[in-house]
This record gives structure tokens, sequence and C-alpha cells, in this order.
């Protein structure tokens, strides 16, 4: 049955047309409102003003009271967005007629995006991430002379992007502009759980992957593996600290350091009480779907963390999900340590670093990165065979040789869970990046006695994770166990030439 829109109302015409290219429609409606402010119909900033004020008007439509602040940015940024397109199709249905709409729409179908025509109606940072993506990836595609001509405002819509989903911290901006592309930014968007930004580690790690991507040596990159990754946005922390009734703790940072340190016990057990709203629970259960049987790694990743000048390294929690039992328990063991995470916003040791380093006023704002771990399966446990820590700056000068500003590696044998801090009585491998073979240790006996006695790891068939003694792990059987151990034999560090039956695990020391 065929319906002829003439028996329409004008606007509802226009609006089953652009219906039809819901891909272009932000295009289209772009190119509408440039033609009703030339024609004088309106003038941008009228337009602008009862978009904002019939926007409120919904909002007490839908039972909100006030103004924007009321609910969340984003949902005021889809707000006005919506009616923003309505006023467009009304404007233009009531005052141009049906022909001029017909010729934009052949021009954005013919044209698509061309540089040289771009004249945004509206601000980048208002306008829906659909169109900012959809306009970024046609400047990406078009030919690199016309793209040329296109490059300020796909920097403009990478930044907004970068701003609203990543970092807002200017010198990460004006380096991280200079490397993601719209593909980039997609992906990362892709695997965001919630609308808020994916917090300082993520940040860095991501534009870590994307230089050495784009930049590194092919050699080096055939070589090297990057984990998945997913996220968290901060505004999760606020949805589950709302729905749990856990805002009150906000304040715990400007209490005296013994009230924070009594009361953190609790804290922590009422944030692993809390629950996720449903929706985020759905996410959780499709991330894990994605990440099949891989072991993951749940990491921090607050705005704070990482920073310029404040690193965090070690303040905050991360924990591994062994990922191996039902649906239902891994769900509930990711889902226990993002909990457990957000807790550690009110870990003392996290408050007193902010008030060492000036940023207790701030607003702390949890995100989560979670990745599958990196590793392989030994027997029946889960490691890699090794895992460390780097640092820029290298305060252990054991010899006159060594370059403080090279920096460092603390290393381990096993999850890098032992590189983060020394634990208890073990130690790591120090390594000075300006002299690599260097040894702190001057003799073979101080080698031993110096040298890497527990490992962490995952025992799989346990669901768990676990630390045992090194002599239980290492022996003839462990693959790459001549890049790791030396024997050690009448006083002497000797390397495993071959690898006896009968090598016993006690007279191995990781080096």
């Amino acid at each position: 049955m065929s319906v002829d829109p003439s028996a329409f109302p004008k606007v509802l015409t226009l609006y089953l047309a652009l219906s039809q290219y819901p891909i272009l429609a932000p295009d289209i409606r772009a190119r509408m409102r440039q033609e009703i402010f030339k024609r004088g119909v309106i003038s941008p900033e009228a337009f602008e003003a009862e978009v904002q004020e019939k926007a409120v008007q919904s909002q007490r439509l839908e039972g909100l009271g006030g103004p924007e602040n009321e609910e969340p940015p984003d949902v005021w940024r889809q707000r006005t967005a919506i009616v923003r397109d309505n006023l467009t199709d009304f404007y233009f249905a009531y005052n141009l007629p049906y022909e001029r709409f017909e010729q934009i729409l052949k021009e954005v179908l013919s044209r698509r995006v061309q540089p040289e025509e771009i004249l945004p109606s509206i601000h980048p940072e208002l306008a829906p991430w659909d169109m900012l993506f959809a306009h970024g990836e046609a400047y990406e595609t078009l030919p690199p002379a016309k793209q040329k001509l296109a490059e300020h405002h796909l920097k403009e819509i990478k930044v907004v992007l970068i701003k609203a989903m990543i970092s807002d911290h200017l010198p990460y901006l004006g380096m991280a502009k200079e490397w993601f592309d719209i593909a980039d930014l997609k992906a990362i968007r892709n695997r965001r759980i919630g609308r808020g930004k994916i917090g300082g580690k993520a940040a860095g790690l991501m534009l870590a992957e994307c230089i050495l991507r784009k930049s590194a040596d092919p050699d080096l990159l055939s070589s090297l593996r990057f984990p998945q990754s997913w996220f968290l946005g901060a505004d999760v922390f606020y949805q589950f600290a709302q729905l749990n009734r856990l805002l009150h703790f906000a304040n715990q940072k400007y209490k005296p350091e013994d009230e924070i340190r009594a009361e953190f016990p609790a804290i922590l057990e009422d944030f692993s009480r809390g629950a996720f709203p449903d929706e985020i629970l759905e996410s959780l259960r499709h991330l894990l779907d994605r990440a099949g049987d891989s072991p993951l790694i749940v990491r921090s990743s607050s705005l704070l963390e990482d920073s310029y000048g404040t690193s965090f390294a070690g303040k905050y929690d991360s924990y591994f999900c062994p990922n191996q039992g039902s649906p239902e328990q891994n769900l509930t063991d990711l889902a226990q340590a993002i909990k457990r995470i957000y807790a550690s916003v009110y870990n003392p040791d996290v408050i007193l670093y902010r008030r060492k380093v000036g940023l207790i006023d701030y607003d702390e704002r949890m995100a989560i990165l979670i990745q599958d771990a990196q590793g392989r399966r030994v027997g029946s446990y889960f490691l890699p065979d090794a895992a460390g820590v780097a640092f820029s700056h290298n305060p252990f000068r054991w010899s006159p040789r060594i370059d403080r500003q090279e920096g460092f590696l603390r290393m381990v044998y096993g999850l890098g869970t032992r590189a983060v801090e020394r634990a208890g009585q073990d130690y790591t491998r120090l390594v000075a990046l300006s002299h690599p073979s260097l040894r702190p240790e001057a003799t073979a006996s101080e080698i031993r006695r110096y040298s890497q006695r527990l490992v962490d790891l995952i025992h799989l068939e346990a669901n768990t994770f676990k630390t045992l003694p090194a002599s239980d792990i290492l022996g003839p059987g462990t693959p790459g166990l001549r890049a790791i151990v030396q024997r050690f034999e009448q006083d002497e560090v000797r390397e495993l030439v071959s690898l006896p039956p009968n090598l016993a695990g006690e007279n191995l020391i990781i080096t």
C-alpha cells in the first residue's frame, strides 16, 4: 500500500524523508539549518536560545523540576540534540519549499562531506557524538589534498571526543590529538561501559599503544602483543555510589588521619555489599562473553591516576580474576573486584597521597580498566615469564656509571603484582636502563640472597590467585627456563647449559 506524503503535515513529511537516511541525517539537518539562517528565517542565536528553552520545558514535562543540572550532562546533550533536530524540521518545513530539501539531499548524497563547504551550524562541543564520528570518518576518507583542507575541522572533532571520553588534561590533549584517529576513538567508545571518561591509566595506555602501533619498527611490532581492553566509565562510580547510598563517604578526605584509617575497613565492607544497576551487569556479562576464558586483570583508572606529575603508582588496588568458573561466578568475581577498587578511593594511603600533592579538594572519580591478563599456561598455573614496572628516574644508583635519567625496571617472574612494591622479605630484579647488565649485587651469594623466592600466579583449576614458592614451580619442564633462572653451585652462579632430569628447583635462582 502506498501513502501520499502530501496528505501528511509538512513537518511529518520531512521527518519521514529524513528517517530513510539515519547516518546522513545529521549532515542533512546541518545543511537545512544553514539554509534557514541564510534566508533570515531565524538567527543562529535565537534558534539556539529556543532549543535551550524547549529542552527545559521537556524536562518539566518529564518530571524534572529544574535546569540542566537536574540530569547528567550526556543526557542533557542528548535532549538538546533531539530538540534541535525537531526545531530544524519545523522551521524548514514551514518556511522553505520541499524542493529545496530535495536539492540539499542530492547535494549531500553526491558530495557527502566536502571540506571547503563545511560551515558547522552548531559548535562541535554541542553536537551529538554520532554526528562527530560521521563527520570525522568522512574527513579521513577524503583524498589527501581535500583532507588537508579539512584538517582543522578533523582536529577539533578529535579534541572534543578525546575530552569527552578520555581526558581533558591539556598536555595529554596536545599529544593525543596528533596520534589518535577516528577509528581509534571509535574502538574505545565501542569498548566503554557507561558514558564517563575512561580514566588516567587507561588514557595513558591507549595512547602508548596507538603510538607504538603507528611508529614502532615493524620487527619490534611483530613481537608485541597488545591486551584487549574494556573500560568502565567514571560515571558508573557515581551510579553505584548513589544506588547503594554511599555518596556520604565523599567527605572522608577531610577527616583526621586516625579516623580515616579506622573507618576504611567498614567502607570496604559497605562497597563490597553494594549492587550494580541491571544495565551495567548486563554489559559486564557481554564483556565476559567476549573475553572467553582468558584470565582478566581489573585495574583502577581514576581521573587523577598517571597524570602529569602525579603517578599514584601502587596507591589504588588491582585484582586478577581467574575467569575459570561458571558464567555467574565469573560475573560475581568481576563485580566484586570492581567494587573493591571503588572502595580504594577512600584508602587512607590514597587520601594522604592526595593531600601531599595538593589534590585533596579534587572530586576524585574512579574509572575501571579491564584487560585480558598476559601469560601462558604452565601446568595448572597461568603466569607470564616476566612482568614488571618501569620508572623514568632511577633513585638506585649502585654504580657511578649509571645514568639516573635513563630510569630503571623492577622485574619479577610471574604476575607483576610483586613488582609494584617490595613484598615482605622477597625481592625483585632491579635493572638500570642505562646499563642493563650491571647488577646491584657484588657477589654470587648476594645474587642468591636478594633473588625472588615467591611467585604470584593464577591457579586455573582452583580458579584463584595464589602465591607459591618459586621452587615449587621451576623445573626442567618450565617454559623458557634458561632465560629465567641460573644455577647456584659451589658459591657460583652459572648459566644453565643443559637441563638434567634431576634438576631441583631449590638450586635455581631467578636472575
